[in-house]
C-alpha cells in the first residue's frame, strides 16, 4: 500500500493524468503481447484506429466496444488470452478514441467503417463480438456483411427495445433523455453512469472521475449524442423479413441484473434469433470488464 501511495503521489506531483498513465500501461502491456496499433484512412474521410494481435492465419475475431471509452477499455482483460488462438482485431468505433469521420453519426456509418476494415485486412470470414453499443453495430454487420461467420452479442437487444423501454431506462438513471445517460457532461455524471453499469465500480477521488470524462467522453459530444438519439430510427427502418433467414449463428450473453437493457429484452432477442442466451448470475451491463474470464470461455466454446 505504501508503494501504491508513493506511486500515486509521484503521478500527482508530476502533473500527469492518472487515467492517461493507466491507458499507456495497458497499451504497453498488449504491445508486449504482440499487438500492434494501426489505422486505416476511410473512403469518406477520417480514420479508423485499431489494435491487431495473434496469428493472422487463425480465425478472426472482431471485438466491438461499448459506449464511452475505447476498444481497450472494453476488451483489455480479454485481448491477450484470445490472441493465443485467434486473430484478434479491436477497433475504436467512430467518434471514440482516435477514430473519426465526417459521415453522419449513425449505426450505418459505424457498420460501413467496420466493412472497410474487414476489406482492408482481406478477411474471408470474421467472427464478431460486440457489447452494448458495439452489439448494435455487430447486429447491423450480421445483416449487411456476408463475411460474418458467427456472432456473440453481450447486453445489446438488437431491435428489441421500445420507446417505452428507453424512457424507463432514462428514468432509472434519473436523466431526461437516453443520450443524457450515455453522454455524461462532467466527472460526476461519469461516476453515476459507471456505478450503474458495473457490478462494483471502485471509489476514486472526484478529480479522477473528471479525468475519465476528459480522456474518454469529452471529444465528439455531438456525434456521440447522435449515435444514441438515432437508435430508434435505426430500429424502425429494419424489416426482419428481409434478413431473419440469413442470420449467422449467434450467442447472446446477458447480466441477470442489467439496468440498461434488462434481461427480458435479451430473452426476446434470443427468441427472435433462435439463439442460446447465457445469463450471468448477479451480472450487470459491463460484462466484459466484470467477468472477462467467463466471457472469454463462452466465446471460445461458441466459436471453436
Amino acid at each position: 500500500m505504501k508503494l501504491i501511495g508513493v506511486g500515486l503521489l509521484i503521478i500527482l506531483l508530476s502533473g500527469c493524468s492518472i487515467v492517461s498513465v493507466v491507458d499507456h500501461h495497458q497499451q504497453r502491456t498488449v504491445t508486449h503481447a504482440g499487438f500492434e496499433r494501426q489505422l486505416i484512412s476511410l473512403k469518406e474521410g477520417g480514420e479508423l484506429h485499431y489494435w491487431q494481435g495473434g496469428d493472422t492465419s487463425a480465425p478472426a475475431i472482431l471485438l466491438l466496444h461499448g459506449f464511452g471509452g475505447t476498444g481497450m477499455t472494453s476488451w483489455y482483460e480479454m485481448m491477450r488470452d484470445l490472441s493465443r488462438d485467434y486473430h484478434v482485431i479491436v477497433p475504436d468505433l467512430l467518434w471514440f478514441g482516435d477514430s473519426f469521420s465526417p459521415a453522419p453519426a449513425t449505426i450505418s456509418s459505424e457498420t460501413l467503417a467496420m466493412q472497410q476494415l474487414i476489406a482492408h485486412l482481406a478477411l474471408e470470414k470474421v467472427n464478431v463480438v460486440g457489447i452494448s453499443f458495439g452489439g448494435f453495430v455487430s447486429f447491423d454487420l450480421m445483416i449487411h456483411e456476408p463475411k460474418v461467420d458467427k456472432a456473440v452479442i453481450l447486453a445489446s437487444p438488437g431491435l428489441f427495445f421500445s420507446d417505452e423501454d428507453l424512457q424507463a431506462m432514462t428514468q432509472r438513471f434519473g436523466a431526461n433523455e437516453p443520450q443524457d445517460v450515455f453522454v455524461p457532461k462532467d466527472g460526476e455524471q461519469v461516476r453515476w453512469l459507471l456505478e450503474n453499469t458495473f457490478v462494483s465500480y471502485p471509489w476514486m477521488p472526484s478529480f479522477v472521475d473528471q479525468q475519465v470524462y476528459e480522456y474518454y467522453f469529452a471529444d465528439f459530444l455531438p456525434q456521440k449524442e447522435s449515435l444514441i438519439r438515432t437508435l430508434p430510427a435505426y430500429r424502425d427502418q429494419l424489416n426482419p423479413q428481409e434478413f431473419i433467414d440469413s442470420m449467422p449463428p449467434t450467442l447472446l450473453i446477458w447480466g441477470e441484473n442489467d439496468r440498461v437493457f434488462p434481461l427480458e429484452n435479451g430473452r426476446c432477442f434470443a427468441e427472435f434469433l433462435d439463439a442460446p442466451i447465457i445469463v450471468i448470475p448477479n451480472g450487470a451491463h459491463g460484462l466484459s470488464n466484470d467477468f472477462p474470464q467467463q466471457i472469454t470461455q463462452e466465446i471460445r466454446a461458441f466459436i471453436l
